[in-house]
């Protein structure tokens, strides 16, 4: 699936969050009465953004939707992303003018939910009204004249407790969220509802729809493979796929390209995969479907998010194994690691627990049903608790899955991704404060993720969400807050 906003590329504003993000009335409110005027100043394009980010706190989506049609027509069809986003996000609050032209405005903005900071970038017309032409809004690592201040263990549940409380009675977080040190569980809540028809809370055992963050276990797959000597990392993937149909694909594209997003391999997602979703059954079919497509640039010329190189992945998985890649991962990943709640069947198998995926369409919460693919892929799907990502982190970090060098080569940066984090394989890396992390998030329509370990310090934290947004927020959010790293 699609990755969510803690992995790259981030998306513009309208996409920042996906249209799934919580409740809308509950913050609206909220955000209306606390926001006062941003003032009006400098050149046209500032004086844009700040008009556009008093209507935007507003919450009056009456009033939102007036403002775009006059102001920026083409972006009249996004409407209900960007009520959506200041759903989850509360609205945002202006921190610093970072450059200004007559033309173009660049500023740094905090979210008012999640306080995560933000650049935004507009660009107007040359010629009076000074219509907006171009609008987008990036999450950026934290600069630290923003810095958050780090809190002892105790403080810090009591703090998480408190933002998740706050944040469910908003509307803006539904799912489970869990705060471990060395496989102790600190705090552990789940909140929300997993089917809103009949009323069935979430719970810390309900399996969530995890988008993109199984791209950790099909790296994992990978990387036994390649500890097993049956794989190679600088092995192009014709030597493990002979038939493969494109020919600059199969001899130039290595299974290190792929596995960090350097192959110029391209997305599952667009028109014909919304043409032909439910018969997609098998990775295979997917190959079928693209194996003709060319390169989209040189391999290792540069990091480009690739779900269909992904996909191959699973598919070498299945040719090197002799294994489908589901019951690969299920005998070598899950059942190693005691994920007995983690699996990927198809969406028409009633899976028990399996919450169910909402999103937003003006103002009304809809069910996802239409969005998804028949199966989840080796690129992302499937389903996990909050649970089993405790129980995957602390056996990938405890050697079970891999030995001790492949599990440090499975999580070390290799290619910096332009955001502030580095791409190992299927992980990312990060630093901030000087406290090391991996992980990786997901999120989609109706699904939102995010697993992030620090292997220095033991700690895990992990959320997932039946909305499109929320969970990867959480994260970030409790992230940015424990305790100092030793120095």
């Amino acid at each position: 699936m699609s990755i969510s906003t803690r992995v790259l590329p981030f998306l513009a504003l309208a996409l920042l969050v996906p249209a799934a993000a919580g409740g809308a009335r509950g913050p609206q409110a909220a955000a209306t009465k606390a926001a006062p005027a941003v003032q009006a100043a400098g050149s046209p394009a500032e004086r844009q953004f700040r008009a556009w980010l008093n209507v935007f706190n507003a919450g009056d989506r009456a009033k939102y939707e007036a403002f775009i049609r006059e102001q920026s027509p083409s972006r009249a069809a996004r409407v209900d992303g960007d009520m959506n986003m200041f759903s989850m996000t509360g609205g945002f609050d202006l921190r610093k003018v970072e450059s200004a032209t007559a033309t173009s405005v660049t500023c740094l903005v905090q979210e008012r939910a999640w306080e995560q900071v933000a650049r935004a970038v507009v660009e107007v017309e040359a010629e009076p009204p000074h219509r907006i032409a171009r609008f987008a809004v990036n999450l950026v690592p934290r600069p630290a004249d923003l810095a958050v201040r780090r809190l002892s263990e105790t403080a810090l549940v009591s703090a998480a407790r408190a933002k998740i409380e706050s944040a469910a009675a908003r509307g803006a977080f539904s799912g489970a969220v869990l705060v471990a040190r060395r496989g102790t569980v600190l705090y552990s809540d789940a909140k929300g509802l997993a089917d809103r028809e009949a009323g069935v809370p979430n719970a810390l055992e309900t399996r969530f729809r995890m988008g993109s963050m199984n791209k950790m276990f099909t790296a994992t797959a990978v990387l036994q493979l390649v500890q097993a000597g049956t794989v190679k990392l600088d092995a192009p993937i014709g030597t493990y796929l002979a038939n493969y149909p494109n020919r600059d694909v199969a001899t130039k594209v290595t299974i290190h390209h792929l596995l960090t997003h350097t192959g110029g391999t391209g997305d599952i997602f667009g028109p014909q995969f919304a043409a032909r979703r439910l018969e997609l059954k098998t990775l295979d079919d997917y190959v079928a479907l693209y194996g003709t497509r060319g390169l989209e640039f040189e391999p290792g010329s540069k990091w480009q998010y690739s779900n269909y190189g992904f996909l191959l992945l699973g598919v070498i998985v299945e040719k090197v194994s002799g294994q489908s890649y589901y019951d690969y991962v299920r005998d070598h990943v899950f059942s190693p690691a005691g994920m007995s709640a983690s699996g990927s069947e198809p969406e028409d198998v009633a899976v028990p627990g399996r919450a169910k995926g909402y999103m937003q369409q003006k103002g009304v919460w809809v069910l996802n049903t239409g969005t998804l693919p028949y199966r989840g892929t080796s690129a992302g799907g499937g389903y996990t608790t909050v649970g089993d990502l405790l129980r995957f982190a602390t056996a990938l970090t405890g050697h079970v899955l891999l030995d001790a060098k492949h599990t440090a080569l499975i999580t070390a940066g290799k290619v910096e991704t332009g955001q502030g984090d580095r791409y190992a394989y299927g992980f990312v890396e990060s630093t901030e404060g000087g406290a090391r992390s991996f992980g990786h998030s997901g999120g989609a329509p109706g699904m939102n993720g995010d697993l992030r370990v620090f292997p220095d310090s033991g700690y895990v934290v992990a959320a997932l969400a039946n909305t499109g947004s929320g969970a990867s927020q959480a994260v970030s959010w409790v992230s940015e807050r424990l305790p100092a790293p030793p120095r």
